[in-house]
């Protein structure tokens, strides 16, 4: 027989603990903001003492950067490589970017993420500083991407592209900010897909009826 012991069933697999803390450090952050989440409650939420949370994560700071890579910066990854594969032409590539951002941040706990960030920007510049640089340019350079495409291939007519990609996902933003403020206040929650669906028929069409529409 051999003089091994099988290891119990239940026990914790040892690379299962990270995202264990970062799921838990997730709901934390978005429940309380960023200047009252305590360790403490996360290592809480997390069923680990707080010891064994510094054995991942320096501080405060350095665990929400991790959570935020977990979270936003690997989907905006998994999207990039997606992009190209799901959408054969420019504009349906910005609808199917434009639709798995609503899916899966502001029609999910995920859309807490950017709106700590608005609301606490200006006291925490350094959390702010980080998600402009991982999470913002990543969105910035897949929009500006399908942008100069369809310019290039005559799909979209040409406009000042510094300042458009940040129209294109601006009422993205808008159902983020909505959704953690005035929808509470609203007798009817935002359909967040009708609202995406209104977004890109103005984005594609516009606004004037086709009769008044210049040559």
């Amino acid at each position: 027989m051999s003089a091994v012991l099988a290891q119990p069933r239940w026990q914790r697999r040892a690379e299962a603990r990270p995202q264990e803390l970062l799921e838990a450090a997730l709901r934390v952050f978005v429940e309380k903001g960023y200047a009252a989440t305590r360790l403490e409650e996360v290592a809480r939420r997390a069923g680990v003492a707080k010891a064994t949370l510094y054995l991942y994560y320096e501080n405060k700071l350095e665990l929400f950067k991790a959570v935020v890579r977990h979270a936003l910066v690997a989907g905006f990854d998994e999207v990039a490589q997606a992009q190209a594969v799901a959408a054969p032409d420019s504009r349906a590539q910005l609808t199917f970017l434009l639709q798995t951002l609503v899916e899966r941040v502001a029609c999910s706990p995920l859309s807490g993420i950017p709106k700590l960030v608005m609301a606490e920007a200006g006291n925490f510049p350094e959390v702010a500083r980080f998600y402009h640089d991982e999470v913002i340019q990543r969105g910035r350079a897949l929009v500006v991407g399908v942008l100069e495409r369809g310019i290039a291939a005559g799909e979209f007519r040409s406009v000042d592209i510094d300042y458009a990609w940040r129209i294109v996902i601006a009422p993205v933003m808008l159902a983020i900010i909505w959704k953690h403020s005035f929808q509470a206040f609203e007798t009817e929650a935002m359909d967040f897909r009708q609202h995406l669906e209104t977004h890109l028929d103005l984005l594609f069409n516009g606004l004037l009826a086709d009769s008044n529409k210049k040559e």
